[in-house]
Formats: C-alpha cells, structure tokens, sequence
C-alpha cells in the first residue's frame, strides 16, 4: 500500500484543536491495523520555537534526535506512540533558511528565487519525504486559513495534491460552529465563509470536523454540506470533551475514522480495537484516589507552557486509578517573602519544580524546595528545578550559604554553571557564552547510569536510562562529596561521571529531581514510571493528612 497523505487546515479561530484533532485521528487509524506519522507545518518565521517565550507559543518539545518542536508534536506521540523527529516539524523560517542556504552556494544556477516554486518546492520535498514511511501521513497546517503567512503552505499542499492525485490525498478542514445565546442557536455562516476562503486557495476539503460546545443539529449538518458542497455524512461533529483521552473515542463515534477509509476506499487492516482508550476513560472518569500536585513555577499564566508536564501527571493518574489536581502556583511570590508559603504549599500532597530559565522565580522555587524537604511532602524536581533543589541543600545542609548559578550572575559559589562540553555519541559537543541562544543547548536524548540500589534504579527497574534533555547549566560534580554528606545524593550520573543526572534524598519519603525531561516520554497508555511513582507517593501522603 503506497502512502496516503491527510492534510489537516484550521478555519475561523484559532486553538481549535487541529493537533488534538490530528492525534486522536491517527489513533483511530492504528486501533483499525495502519502505522502512521504525523507531522506539523508552522507558518510562523522562527527557525523553531526554541526562542519563543513559553507565553506566546507554551512549551517547547523536544525529540529524541534534538530537534526544539511545536508542542503539538507531544500530542502526536502520546495518542500515537511514535517517536517524533527533526524531520517532522517545520517553519516558514526554516523554509526560507534552507532556500537561502541553496541560493548562496548557486544551486539554482542563477534563478531569480521566488515563492513559486521555489518556497512551495522546499515544502513540498518536506512532506514528500514521507512517501513509503507509513500507511498514513497526517500534515497539520499551522495558522489559520486566511492569515497571509500560511499561503505558501496551502499553495504546497494544493501543487502536492494535484501531483500525487485525488485518492492519495485527503483535505481535511477543523472549523468552529459558535453559539450565540441572543439567536439561542449555533452558527453555521463562519464554517461557510472559511471553506469559501479555502477553496479560493483552490483547495476543496473533502471532510469537515466541526467544533461545537453543543449538540449540532441534523438540519444544521445538511446545512453546512449543502454550502460547502461536502458530503453530509462527512460533516463531522467535534463536541468538546471532558478530557482530552475521551477524544480519539467521540471522533470515532461520530464517524470519522470510517469517513476517512471511505473516502480512500479502504477498509480496516483489523478489526476495530479501542479497549485501551476505553480503559484511560474508564480511569479518568471513575478515579479511586484523588491528590494535589503544586506545579511552583514562573509560566503559570499559560498552562500550556507546561503541557507535557500536566499531561504527564494525568498519566501518572491514570496509572494509580487517581485524579491529579494540578495547582499552579507563580514561582515569583516566594522571592521576597515566606508568609505566602504556607499558604499556598500546606495541604498539598506533592510539589513539583519545573524547568525554566533566568534568575526570576528562583528563590521561590528554592523556598518550595525547602517546605517539600522540611515538611515530608513529596518534592519532584525537573531541570531547573533539580538545580534549585541542589542550591536548597547547599545553602541549608551544606553550609555553602552563597551557593548560587552562573546563570544569576557574577556573585556566590557557582554550584551549576554554563555547559561548555559534552559527549554525543561519539561526538564531543562544545558551546561557548557568546554564541547565539537557538539550538545551542543540550538537546535530545542522553544515556545515564543509575546507582544499583537507589530509589531512581529501582522505580526504573534499570540502572541504565535514557531521557530527552533541554539545559544549558549543569549541577557541578565537583561538590558531589560535600552535597552528598548533607544527605543529597547523586543517584544518577552521564556515563563518564562527569554530569549529574539525578539527585535524591533517602531521608525522604519521595524526593528526586532529575536534569532532563521525563514528562516528553510519558503517555497515557505507557506512563513514565517517575510520574507513576511520584503520585503514588502523593496518594500516600494524602492518606497522613
């Protein structure tokens, strides 16, 4: 079977849950026996989002092979399971570098460059690349249908379609039918008007999925096929869920997946199996359990600067039949005073550090280091919030009361400092302070050895690991011997010794903080074992309040 390519389009607004929607389809299709790969389009002209503040774009995720990615690429490896790499995400800035790159070095041999064909080339080879690796290509376009910086993009799509031929290539449009309370009656004009602006691209879609808060009416569903000169049955409702695990099950209630293999004349490979998701809802919705997560970080406004991290809780949830509340709590409000710790930390039944970058927020994070040490609450410290931990036990417990980060600045004892040197495979790495800020961390997945005997080894079942990083400071082992006297033991090590990966107490019910990011790995069928642990430990605390 050759592969067949569905390219996904958003209309109307925004945040419609084109990713959602691209995941819970590529579900759909391996519970009927095809393999997929999806991949993501971005419009924008960042080279990636590595730059990008976590308040205007929420989090950055990162592949196995190092690539900073939109964070709709963790929506596609944890409906799916498959491993998402460089070659899966792409922007309008990466697009023009590349075409740039090839212009100077005279590969056009003279040309004058234009959008067409050159841009709409570049993204045609981008998606055409994916021929033979799957049954399925899924291609989510960033944006919306209308802004100007998606044009090259939907002007590739239309060329890629064309070329490879109408049953090769499905479009599908997710628009959003709103409710308005005066006229007590969901709108059908918007999803007109964006289908009409699609067409004008000269792309026709051949499947409509239709965002509503409410039941659509069957009137308004031969509506929208009457106007937009679709097929009723291929009027998909997308009625928000409960939770997002719910998904993959209403789109196929709805009939998506079928309308999909019809419109390519297929059938499944197998029958049709959806215990697992039936079984994450069966969980998520009649949970045994319930805890509270402190999430103490500096992103707080924008849940989905931390959306791995939340999704990753959730799963730990799922795996110990208990719901995880997650409560946010800005980083910020500690630094200058302690009042507000008890306040916001008594009660809960875990805290949780999560990475971050500059001097703002530390101390607060330090402080609710020190509560979770203090008072017994399992502590769970990510990336920047090992480093805290780290300062935490040196300043208190060690006796280093200036111990402090060169990424602060000039003063303390610098316990971490800037990253200068690493191995990769067989490569040694090397960054330097002056070098510019993109794709210049480490990044990607490293190996650890873990010490026999340790909480970490055991909740691994492993000594040997590895996880996806993203950091440019490392704990310096140098002060192992004096932080592991304080009782702060470094559990985890980088193969050659020379960087620390994990850190725990033992005079601690939970408490470990880790450098790299256990959250990108985890999904809802196969939850990281560190989340698994981590709210087992909080479900115990839970019971001593």
């Amino acid at each position: 079977m050759s592969t067949r390519f569905i390219f996904i389009t958003g209309g109307v607004v925004s945040s419609l849950g084109k990713g959602l929607g691209s995941a819970a389809l590529g579900a759909l299709l391996q519970a009927r026996g095809y393999t997929v790969r999806l991949c993501k389009l971005d419009p924008y002209l960042n080279v990636d989002p590595g730059t990008m503040s976590p308040f205007q774009h929420g989090e950055v995720f990162v592949t196995d092979d190092g690539a900073e990615t939109d964070l709709d690429l963790g929506h596609y490896e944890r409906f799916t399971g498959v491993p998402a790499t460089k070659s899966d995400n792409i922007t309008t800035g990466r697009i023009y570098l590349n075409v740039l790159n090839k212009e100077r070095r005279g590969d056009y041999l003279g040309a004058t460059i234009q959008v067409i064909p050159h841009i709409t080339n570049e993204i045609k080879d981008f998606i055409a690349e994916k021929e033979g690796s799957a049954d399925f290509v899924l291609c989510e376009i960033g944006g919306t249908v209308g802004d100007i910086e998606s044009l090259p993009f939907l002007e590739a799509i239309r060329q890629f379609g064309n070329e490879i031929g109408t049953r090769q290539a499905l479009f599908l449009h997710v628009t959003l039918l709103p409710y308005i309370p005066a006229a007590g009656e969901l709108k059908t004009k918007p999803t007109q008007h964006s289908v009409k602006e699609l067409m004008s691209a000269g792309i026709r879609p051949k499947i409509l999925l239709c965002r509503a808060d409410r039941e659509i009416e069957e009137d308004e569903i031969r509506k929208i096929g009457l106007f937009c000169n679709i097929d009723e049955k291929k009027v998909i409702p997308a009625l928000d869920a409960k939770s997002i695990y719910d998904v993959p099950l209403t789109y196929h209630e709805e009939g998506l997946d079928t309308q999909v293999l019809d419109y390519f004349d297929l059938e499944g490979k197998q029958e049709l199996d959806l215990t697992t998701w039936k079984n994450i809802s069966k969980r998520i919705h009649q949970p045994e359990h319930d805890v509270t997560i402190a999430v103490v970080g500096k992103y707080t406004n924008l849940a989905d600067s931390y959306k791995s991290l939340n999704e990753a809780l959730t799963h730990g949830g799922i795996a110990n039949n208990a719901k995880v509340n997650i409560k946010f709590v800005e980083a910020s409000i500690f630094d200058n005073s302690t009042d507000e710790i008890v306040s916001e930390l008594e009660g809960v039944n875990g805290i949780l550090v999560p990475g971050g970058f500059g001097e703002r927020g530390a101390e607060g994070k330090i402080k609710a280091a020190q509560f979770a040490r203090e008072k017994k609450v399992p502590y769970f410290g990510i990336c920047f919030g090992l480093q805290m931990a780290v300062l935490e036990a040196a300043r208190n417990l060690a006796g280093i009361k200036d111990a402090s980060s060169t990424e602060f600045g000039e003063e303390g004892t610098h316990l971490i400092g800037l990253m200068t040197e690493w191995v990769k495979g067989n490569k040694s790495e090397k960054r330097s302070s002056t070098e510019d800020l993109g794709g210049t961390m480490r990044l990607g997945a490293y190996p650890a050895s873990l010490e026999k005997g340790s909480k970490v080894a055991e909740i691994y079942g492993s000594t040997s690991i590895s996880e996806r990083h993203r950091h440019r400071y490392e704990v310096n082992v140098n002060y192992k011997d004096q932080l592991e006297e304080a009782g702060f033991f470094f559990s985890g090590l980088s193969p050659d010794g020379k960087l620390p990966e994990i850190c725990e107490r033992r005079d601690h019910p939970w408490f470990i903080g880790v450098q790299y990011h256990p959250e990108l790995k985890s999904k809802p069928f196969d939850p990281h074992p560190l989340f698994v642990s981590f709210i087992k430990a909080a479900i115990e605390q839970s019971k001593l309040v």
